[in-house]
């Protein structure tokens, strides 16, 4: 396999500033919990292993269950989430996949019937967040687990 470029040595400040905007989402009107499910599964539908990882570390130290995370990928399936999360996890998948015709609407008032306006738009920006991140991992080709000890990730105990 090819090595690709440090997209971080090569765009410092960009970077930096992209790392900024992503930990002002920690103080959104989003709960961590359903961040970290919209994280999870926006990389799922991107293919991004390294986000994956990532994720699933994360949810795990701040104590999501191990059995909703297996079901995220199931989600629609499974009993685990409440109305709120499914809403978030509906509107992730929208926006990841952007359909031709956009977001319909019965999938808007869906996810609008959950959601405030602040919390739709907190949302929508996270979701924006984390399909950037999944470009750059994959562009770049991050591999899962390289920065565990940097993130703190090695805390969660799933190396």
């Amino acid at each position: 396999m090819t090595q690709r470029i440090n997209y971080q040595k090569q765009s410092p400040e960009l970077f930096k500033k992209f790392v900024d905007f992503s930990l002002a989402l920690r103080n959104c009107a989003i709960e961590a919990s359903i961040r970290h499910l919209v994280d999870l599964r926006a990389s799922q539908l991107n293919g991004c292993a390294f986000c994956v990882d990532m994720h699933s570390k994360e949810a795990t130290i701040d104590n999501e269950r191990p059995l909703r995370l297996y079901h995220v990928a199931v989600w629609r399936e499974s009993p685990l989430f409440s109305a709120r999360e499914r809403a978030a996890l509906e509107w992730t998948e929208v926006l990841t996949r952007m359909p031709a015709e956009g977001v319909p609407d019965d999938v808007y008032e869906r996810v609008r019937a959950e959601l405030s306006e602040k919390e739709l738009s907190d949302l929508t920006f996270q979701v924006m967040s984390i399909n950037a991140w999944n470009r750059v991992s994959v562009g770049f080709r991050s591999v899962p687990g390289s920065h565990d000890k940097m993130y703190g990730l090695d805390k969660a105990g799933l190396s």
